[in-house]
């Protein structure tokens, strides 16, 4: 069927332009009249698209034939099997090939100006480009068995990063590991340099400076500890004096029965729709994300059963107590209608996986095993030492159409794909009592660390924070049980929620529901713990500590938001306005909403401007003029935006103009209180609102009197929106009277 080369061959920077020449010779058998050829790439990639029409600008992609045939190119984003979706297809319209014949192919042909096509924005050792041949024109096509590679690998650092542990007790040690990354968020080995530590309260074993050096991705401090409690960050400034990051922040207690663990319970590698082997995965999630817990999710339908007895001896393999913890797992990926998305993480390894379809497993051996529906997905797992959480991806979970009380205790709110509170607001219509969880979803091999690039993945991964007695299976397993857990958008943030009562208070074992459980008789509660009460009021506690300043907490009862809290008052407002745009189309796979617009003062200028969660740097954020700003976005569900620092606190008038929302408001009428320009979707809408031009509020301590509702649960949550663009949710404490 012939050969494929590229050329230059080597490594080369993620996200950088390049051109490359991949150059097919024709086999003994050459490519009839009609026949074609595909240049193929993965799902995950976010290489640029190539295009054929302009050859100055970005992409450009050429195609000849070396004697002399017509060939008809095109690119798709979805013209062959998963995981290669991505497809350059080029078929021979008028001639044919023999054996020797060329097709050339100049994916960012720069002969006439183009400056290349951009690379895709992530690493990965073995980038290829894998040519399909179909020589005899019926459409059946053949992979060669050599393909072209080129590796991709990090760029210099733009940005360090400083991670603790969020809680340890007094004299307990812990470890600190710092890392750079690079502008498209890859862990990078190009740092180079002596930075100073300082820390917030005396740290014992703290060393004054730290150094890194080109070829390693992290620095790791080990053997450290705080002797008194309190609340601990640490800073890495640089040689110039300047501060490059600050810790999240460390709790230190007397006491603890329960301590957070971090964790990615859900990503994917390319053995399914992912980037970079399984292996590579867990050594990511635990060497560059410094994770506590991650767990392997690829789509059931893709899982070979080898592939599947891999995953399970890497789980026993990866997994050390009180060091990193692996759960066996699987995403079981019924299309929507049969109940959508679920994920499952076993306790044991060697389990059988119920497959929602052997869509893409050729080995119909076991297909007996299958579970088609979420029902029957739940009924296969009855008795099974697992857990269950619903997630939203390309399918949704319906959770109105399947839900088992038994397994299924969380629901995932946010992953890459985007933010989804609709999820847990499903469960509460239902009466279901779920944690809440957010994870990355990753496909592009960074667990734990994952910037979105530059495709439809709208946001960054999620983080799951869970409270357990200890870090070993059974004790995180013990805390997914109990919801004793939170998620957050990313972010490392010290979280507590409580509720205090009255008069002692029935907490029970598990959910009363289900029968068999125990009770006993408290006086508090923490998130996530099932209650009868028969207080017509009781306290609920938040305590927050959070890396960025809070721009606001939500208290919310189930459906209902009972207060927004904000850190600062009316008086203390300035120049700063924040402009927000968030929602999504619908809840299927065209949820994308388009924000791209411009804002535009009148007897006003911009004095400075800030961009919210803009991860994709392709994306335009420009001013353009001192009183006007530019922008392309997009949101998945999630939230954008940017801060803007006025010259005048209160002149002139601001123009927002998008294809959804064109509005034109006085500047003096901003205020703290949002002004919100809706327009359908879920939560598609503009809001504006004026803030502090300093927020100095990261932490937080609330106590609120909340009056219980009689008919059903009373579902106490918070979501705290920080100022760096990350939320952060509490699992719902459940009181019913």
């Amino acid at each position: 069927m012939g050969s494929a080369t590229v050329s230059p061959q080597g490594a080369f920077e993620a996200g950088s332009f390049q051109e490359f020449t991949v150059t097919y010779t024709a086999g003994y058998f050459g490519i009839d009249d009609t026949g074609s050829i595909k240049v193929v790439h993965r799902f995950a990639s976010d290489m640029g698209r190539p295009q054929f029409d302009n050859p100055t600008a970005p992409n450009y992609t050429t195609v000849e034939a070396s004697n002399g045939a017509v060939l008809h190119v095109e690119y798709d984003m979805k013209r062959n099997i998963r995981p290669w979706d991505k497809t350059l297809y080029i078929k021979v319209v008028r001639g044919f090939l023999r054996e020797g014949d060329q097709i050339v192919i100049r994916f960012g042909d720069r002969r006439q100006g183009s400056p290349g096509i951009r690379l895709q924005t992530f690493c990965e050792e073995t980038f290829e480009f894998r040519v399909l041949v179909d020589a005899i024109a019926v459409y059946d096509y053949v992979e060669l068995p050599e393909q072209p590679t080129i590796a991709i690998v990090p760029g210099p650092p733009v940005l360090y990063k400083a991670i603790m542990p969020t809680q340890r007790r007094v004299g307990q040690g812990f470890t600190l590991r710092l890392k750079g990354e690079d502008v498209w968020g890859n862990p990078t080995d190009l740092c180079d340099g002596t930075f100073t530590l300082k820390s917030s309260a005396p740290v014992a074993g703290l060393p004054e400076t730290v150094r890194f050096t080109k070829g390693a991705f992290a620095v790791t401090v080990d053997g450290l500890a705080v002797h008194e409690t309190g609340d601990v960050t640490i800073d890495l400034i640089n040689g110039a004096g300047r501060t490059v990051c600050s810790s999240n922040p460390l709790r230190v207690t007397e006491t603890a029965t329960l301590l957070p663990y971090w964790g990615d319970l859900h990503g994917q590698s390319e053995e399914t729709i992912g980037t970079n082997s399984a292996r590579d995965f867990y050594e990511f999630a635990r060497d560059k994300a410094f994770l506590d817990i991650c767990v392997h999710q690829g789509n059931d339908f893709q899982i070979t059963t080898p592939f599947w007895e891999h995953l399970n001896e890497l789980s026993a393999e990866f997994t050390k107590d009180d060091e990193f913890i692996v759960f066996p797992g699987w995403e079981w990926s019924g299309n929507t209608g049969l109940g959508g998305d679920r994920n499952v993480l076993h306790m044991k390894e060697g389990r059988q996986i119920h497959r929602s379809s052997h869509a893409l497993v050729e080995d119909k051996s076991d297909v007996e095993t299958d579970a088609l529906s979420a029902d029957l997905l739940f009924e296969a797992l009855k008795g099974e030492d697992c857990v269950v959480f619903a997630h939203i991806g390309g399918r949704y979970a319906d959770i109105k159409n399947g839900h088992d009380t038994r397994i299924e205790r969380s629901v995932e709110v946010h992953s890459a794909w985007g933010t989804f509170e609709w999820l847990v607001h499903d469960a509460f219509e239902q009466g279901y009592r779920v944690g809440i969880v957010s994870n990355s979803d990753g496909h592009k091999g960074r667990p734990g660390a994952s910037h979105p690039g530059s495709t439809k993945f709208g946001a960054y991964g999620g983080l799951s924070c869970l409270l357990a007695p200890s870090l070993t299976r059974a004790g995180l397993m013990e805390a997914l049980r109990k919801r004793h857990h939170y998620g957050t958008t990313g972010s490392r943030v010290v979280l507590d929620t409580r509720a205090l009562f009255d008069t002692p208070a029935e907490q029970f074992s598990d959910d009363p529901n289900l029968g068999d459980v125990t009770s006993t008789m408290v006086s508090e509660c923490m998130m996530g713990d099932i209650l009868r009460s028969g207080d017509a009021q009781v306290t609920f506690r938040i305590d927050v500590h959070g890396p960025s300043p809070i721009e606001r907490i939500d208290i919310r009862n189930g459906l209902e938001t009972l207060e927004v809290f904000r850190p600062y008052s009316e008086a203390d407002l300035g120049r700063r306005i924040r402009i927000l745009w968030e929602g999504s189309e619908y809840r299927g796979r065209g949820r994308e909403t388009i924000w791209d617009g411009f804002a535009e003062l009148a007897g006003n200028v911009f004095e400075s401007l800030a961009p919210i969660n803009r991860y994709n740097t392709d994306k335009k954020f420009e001013q353009t003029a001192p009183n006007r700003v530019d922008w392309e976005a997009l949101t998945t569900g999630g939230f954008g935006g940017f801060d803007a620092v006025l010259k005048d606190a209160d002149a002139g008038t601001l123009k927002i103009h998008t294809a959804l929302v064109q509005q034109e408001i006085r500047i003096a009428d901003i205020g703290r209180d949002e002004m919100i320009f809706a327009n359908g979707g879920i939560d598609r809408r503009i809001r504006i609102f004026r803030m502090p031009d300093e927020n100095p509020h990261k932490t937080a301590t609330l106590e609120r009197r909340i009056t219980l509702a009689d008919d059903r649960d009373n579902a106490l949550y918070v979501r705290i929106t920080h100022e760096d663009g990350h939320f952060v949710w509490s699992s719902p404490i459940y009181i019913f009277r």
